[in-house]
């Protein structure tokens, strides 16, 4: 029988909103409604409204989303390459998945309405005859969005992915006018995301037990952000030098590094591969600091401090402010270039796809090749070799790796640690009219400190083993004699050996017995045990996925 009780928490959810909203509506005076026609066109920020219709046009109908809601096409969206013009163009507005969506457009509903505020709808006589319009000041807010996202994915680090950056571009105009109504307005978005994660999941019940997941810091793209929230900046001093007013720069101090904390600007991580991050939390303290002496530098320096030189005068200062923020945004960028100019060509494709082991041949879907590989070198960090304070870009990868030459696409997309600890996992390959699942399944034993496995992909109704581990060899040993256990074709099989002498082997036995060496043994469950004489030894026992 279906409990009642979450259909009725939405609607008591929504009823308090409603209610609540209500009743403040009623006791204010609205005196912001004047203020929001006064600036926007019927008071409604139409341009973000347009934005975030965009966002969400490209999950539902670019990567699907519309038909696998919680599990869209992402693989093709992220910016592998200035070679792989896909990917430049929409990986500023993809997803990859309903999370990162709803996470990315409540904080634009949050913060992009006091950008277009600051930007108004409502031309002045100075501005631009193309933009004399309301209409034409409303269509420059996605525009411009479409712009600063263009220009994240060319001088962003690596395949990002993601709203995130073009965010951070709003919020860098909006903490320029109005600091801590940019705060406030991030405070209001954790409570819509709330309010959501409530509806969606009126009771939630849980439980202790293990997990896996990388550092929640590790899935931050910390310099695309630094780079969405500087072009905001500068957009933002352009458009305060033009009203002749903006914050005081106590107020826009505070905001920049309440703004930036909260965001998580402080951390700056690397990675040192095969699943392992370092985090430098002090460096990136220092750097928002930093950021913030910036940000306020520009903005309220040239009217704080007159000019020693008798022929600078407040333009020539405004210009060298917006310098300082510049040289900031090239610092950041140009590390981008020759990571991004990087290719996949055939060979590079072959070995990302084929070490030099003796594990099958890859799988070929559409252009992409797929296969399972450990300790193989991490082409996605290693483009460019870079060695500096004890950090090297020369790093290993092991899991599913994914490669496509036409795509110049080089990722792990599926750690073998994550594999080892949920036993299955799921590759989504595809493209703009095409997309294509790859299961991936991994079975194993372990014998105290090694582990024998094997990896499978099934897809298109066809299944092949993908890969298969060294023998596992037990701890323990029966009258002298060790027991291995090797993966193969079908099943597992056991070897019986001393030193480098092979004694016996037999297949591994269901739930029953076989002998090998004269060594009987006997699977029960999960759990595997040799036998001779009236000694009985555990061997291994099966491993368990989450």
């Amino acid at each position: 029988m279906v409990s009642p009780w979450p259909a009725l928490a939405r609607v008591g959810v929504a009823l308090a909103i409603v209610l609540s909203a209500l009743v403040a509506w009623r006791l204010d005076s609205r005196e912001w409604e004047a203020a929001l026609r006064a600036r926007l066109l019927v008071g409604v920020p139409w341009g973000t409204l347009l934005t975030v219709a965009g966002v969400l046009a490209v999950y539902l109908f670019a990567q699907g989303g519309f038909w696998h809601w919680n599990g869209p096409l992402a693989l093709p969206f992220r910016a592998w390459s200035y070679l792989y013009p896909l990917g430049i163009v929409l990986s500023s507005f993809a997803h990859v998945g309903p999370g990162h969506l709803v996470g990315n457009l409540v904080g634009t509903v949050a913060l992009a309405p006091l950008a277009e505020y600051a930007w108004g709808h409502y031309p002045s006589e100075r501005d631009s005859p193309l933009l004399g319009t309301p209409l034409a000041r409303v269509l420059a807010v996605p525009a411009a969005a479409f712009l600063v996202g263009l220009f994240i994915a060319l001088f962003a680090i690596g395949p990002v992915i993601g709203f995130s950056g073009v965010l951070f571009a709003f919020a860098g105009v909006a903490l320029v006018h109005y600091p801590l109504a940019t705060v406030v307005a991030l405070s209001a978005s954790g409570a819509v995301r709330q309010v959501y994660a409530a509806v969606r999941n009126p009771v939630v019940q849980a439980s202790a037990e293990p997990s896996f997941g990388t550092p929640w810091w590790a899935g931050i793209a910390i310099q695309a952000h630094a780079i969405g929230l500087l072009v905001g900046v500068l957009v933002g001093v352009v458009l305060v030098r033009r009203r002749g007013r903006g914050p005081s720069a106590g107020r826009l101090w505070v905001g920049t590094v309440l703004f930036a904390i909260s965001q998580s600007l402080w951390a700056v991580y690397w990675f040192r591969g095969n699943g392992r991050f370092v985090l430098y939390r002090a460096l990136g303290v220092v750097l928002v600091f930093g950021l913030a002496l910036v940000v306020t530098a520009s903005v309220t320096a040239p009217d704080r401090f007159p000019s020693t030189r008798p022929f600078v005068g407040g333009s020539e200062r405004r210009a060298g402010a917006a310098v300082v923020v510049l040289l900031a945004l090239a610092a950041l960028a140009a590390p981008a270039i020759p990571v991004n100019l990087a290719t996949v060509d055939s060979s590079t494709a072959r070995a990302a796809a084929t070490p030099e082991t003796t594990t099958p041949a890859p799988i070929t879907v559409g252009d992409y090749t797929v296969r399972y590989a450990e300790n193989v070198t991490n082409r996605q960090v290693s483009v460019v070799d870079v060695s500096a304070f004890g950090e090297s870009t020369t790093v290993n990868a092991s899991g599913v790796i994914v490669a496509s030459e036409r795509r110049h696409l080089w990722t792990t997309a599926v750690r073998a640690s994550r594999l080892a600890f949920t036993g299955q996992a799921s590759v989504r390959l595809g493209g703009l009219s095409w997309e294509e699942r790859i299961g991936v399944s991994r079975t194993g034993w372990r014998t105290g400190g090694e582990r024998a496995y094997k990896v499978r992909f099934n897809w298109d109704n066809r299944s092949r083993l993908a890969y298969r581990s060294e023998r596992a060899t037990a701890d323990a040993t029966v009258r002298g004699k060790n027991v291995s256990l090797v993966p193969r074709q079908r099943g597992f099989g056991l070897v019986v050996s001393r030193g480098n002498e092979t004694l016996g082997r037999a297949p591994l036995p269901g739930n029953g017995t076989t002998r090998a060496a004269n060594l009987t043994f006997s699977r029960e469950g999960r759990k595997l045990f040799a036998a001779v004489g009236g000694t009985r030894v555990p061997i291994a026992k099966r491993e368990r996925y989450r």
